[in-house]
């Protein structure tokens, strides 16, 4: 019998080790991989509400912060770090474990017994007896209730860490929001400058390949001088080039803003086509204003000071770890052996353990801990330093595109009155086609880049508020809203901000 039991044993070993050599790396079928496009195809832009009507800006904001798919990413981030947050709540609660088990042998548990004195086994041949205190079937089941003293501690500053690693994540998500929606503003205001004016240029572009060929026509059959056809042909082929590089900035804009809104490419849609004025836009207050703000606003200063909080649990950590453990237990227990006079009982008692290696360990786990701080301490003076920065350029850029768009109204006014002239004059023949299209093109080209100039006086302006870390959006702020509500509370808080500063703000948050 006790051959076989080995024999067995050896069978099922060697079937778990083969059955462990047996496993190997498997790639991705055709069928699989085509399974998850599909799924990922129909999923990207699920559960969306369609586009009804012109997009407006803060249609298009309102879109990008409950759609953009960075942004999504960054909210499930989050998200986890809230459930993980969960779980290490629970893990300061006691251990509570129940165990039930069921055991049978073919033959009884017997045995003879050895004289402590002479080393005897009692009477030798058919007179030797043999006992037993152990049914063959046996049932036992208990449940203890046990907590551990150093892991509690240990579990409450773990727990700690896991809040403030939610909170890291949370400012990751407020860092994404304001990148995200400065590139709409970016792409929304070029993209309304593109359904403006892309069908013009193409219009004056097939006026240009019209000129061109008449004027290759008039020189081939030397009606004009050759000096006077190359030179009108190179202004031509400039203006032409011109045209083509403008509708290559302009024609990805609206592709842009789509991705920005997750909507796929290819989908037709109409923007609202908002009067080009860079009014209502200024400066939200005064440099040092806008800094302190920044210093108490900025994602990226707040993940420094999170993850200095998480350093010193951690040092906290290592301390608790130097203790010895105490644990407290009691538990109720039944056993089915019918040999035993007591067949349930109840145990508690107390368990004392120390981890001497850990004495030896924690210096090294001190320099970590204190390299560590110094190295956030000086990422934190960095960021700092960055984020001042950013405020000052923040600042110059705005000016300086409110500048340059000023210019460019000014330049587009200019050349439509110039324009204006030309034409009168083209209509009584004193100006040739040639010169008139030229003009045409200078001016679109003037209107293009006067929209230009607005799309960065626009982003610029976004960029003020995110150099100071102010949210893109209220604080009632919720990704369940539907848009048109999302939309509105967006319009008004981006006219409010055009109308305050920041001065009460600041004096408040020093107070």
């Amino acid at each position: 019998m006790a051959s076989n039991c080995r024999n067995l044993l050896l069978i099922c070993v060697a079937g778990v080790g083969l059955a462990g050599c047996a496993i190997t790396a498997e790639p991705l079928t055709d069928a699989e991989l085509a399974s998850a496009a599909d799924e990922n195809l129909a999923n990207v832009t699920a559960e969306q509400e369609p586009i009804r009507g012109r997009v407006g800006l803060f249609d298009a904001m309102a879109r990008a912060l409950k759609y953009n798919l960075d942004h999504k990413v960054e909210v499930y981030q989050a998200a986890l770090r809230y459930e993980e947050l969960d779980v290490a709540r629970f893990e300061l609660l006691p251990d509570l474990v129940a165990k039930s088990d069921f055991a049978r042998r073919d033959n009884f548990s017997a045995s003879v017994t050895r004289q402590v004195v002479n080393g005897d086994l009692g009477p030798a041949g058919a007179f030797q007896t043999f006992n037993t205190s152990q049914d063959r079937s046996r049932r036992n089941a208990d449940i203890e209730f046990s907590w551990h003293v150093l892991d509690f501690g240990l579990s409450y500053v773990r727990a700690r860490q896991a809040a403030d690693k939610a909170l890291v994540a949370e400012e990751a998500r407020r860092k994404v929001v304001n990148r995200v929606i400065e590139d709409v503003r970016t792409a929304y205001w070029r993209a309304v400058t593109a359904e403006r004016l892309v069908h013009r240029l193409r219009r004056l572009e097939s006026r240009t390949r019209a000129a061109l060929a008449s004027t290759r026509a008039l020189a081939s059959e030397e009606q004009a001088s050759p000096v006077t056809a190359l030179t009108y042909e190179r202004e031509l082929v400039e203006i032409k080039r011109t045209i083509q590089e403008l509708q290559r900035d302009l024609n990805v804009a609206k592709s842009q803003l789509a991705a920005l809104m997750n909507v796929k490419p290819g989908t037709h849609f109409h923007l609202k086509h908002p009067r080009v004025s860079g009014r209502g836009l200024r400066l939200p207050g005064k440099v040092r204003d806008m800094i302190w703000t920044a210093m108490n606003n900025r994602p990226e200063l707040r993940d420094v000071a999170y993850r200095k909080r998480i350093n010193v649990h951690e040092a906290h950590a290592a301390l608790l770890e130097l203790l010895p453990g105490f644990d407290l237990y009691a538990g109720a227990n039944y056993d089915s052996n019918s040999f035993l006079l007591n067949n349930d009982w109840l145990s508690w008692g107390a368990r004392a353990s120390w981890n001497v290696m850990r004495v030896f360990k924690y210096p090294a786990k001190r320099r970590v801990i204190d390299a560590q701080d110094a190295l956030l301490q000086q990422r934190g003076l960095a960021v700092t330093m960055a984020v001042i920065t950013q405020v000052h350029v923040s600042r110059v850029r705005f000016l300086h595109a409110r500048r340059e768009l000023s210019t460019a109204q000014e330049y587009f006014g200019v050349q439509r009155r110039l324009l204006a002239k030309l034409r009168s004059e083209a209509a009584s023949g004193r100006i040739s086609e040639q010169t008139l299209i030229r003009e045409e093109m200078n001016t679109l080209v003037a209107e293009v880049r006067r929209d230009i100039a607005h799309s960065r006086l626009q982003n610029a302006y976004a960029n003020l508020f995110a150099s100071m870390g102010i949210d893109p959006h209220s604080e009632a702020y919720s990704s369940d809203s539907d848009l048109k509500s999302l939309s509105r509370s967006l319009h008004n808080l981006w006219h409010r901000r055009g109308r305050r500063t920041w001065g009460a703000r600041v004096t408040a948050l020093r107070q």
